[in-house]
């Protein structure tokens, strides 16, 4: 499962990709606001992502937050692994420990073969999509807030 600290970053970037641009930064009341987020929790999300290079900041009246680069450049893959590490792609579904950290001598756990192709998929779709993707999907929805 995320963590809901990665939950927040990818509704956060997904904001953002739709609604800033290089020369529109949001503030942080705003996004905040639209989503329905803790302000001070999602400005420390938010300051990571910077460090992460996935954002960019600036201070000031006109400041706030925008995406780093392209939203066709950031895929999902990139802001969980950045949040959450990942784990959520490797780990054993029921032992929570990394599949490759396997000790071959013992059996494998009862659902690996059926969970270990599933993971691929997940893994593939979290790499694929891209937060222009989603924004596209967006415009389907009235409410943004419900991201």
């Amino acid at each position: 499962m995320l963590s809901n600290t990665c939950k927040y970053a990818l509704r956060a970037l997904i904001y953002l990709g739709k609604f800033s641009t290089e020369d529109k930064r949001i503030g942080i009341k705003k996004i905040s606001e639209d989503l329905g987020l803790s302000s001070p929790f999602l400005g420390k999300i938010l300051q990571n992502m910077v460090k992460q290079k996935l954002l960019v900041s600036t201070k000031g009246p006109n400041g706030g937050f925008s995406l780093a680069k392209k939203s066709g450049e950031i895929s999902l893959w990139e802001i969980v692994t950045k949040v959450d590490g990942e784990e959520f792609f490797t780990n054993c579904l029921i032992s929570l420990e990394p599949c490759r950290s396997h000790d071959p001598s013992k059996p494998l756990c009862p659902v690996h073969g059926q969970y270990e192709m599933l993971r691929g998929q997940i893994r593939t779709f979290y790499k694929d999509t891209t937060l222009e993707l989603i924004s596209k999907d967006i415009d389907k929805y009235e409410d943004l807030v419900k991201l």
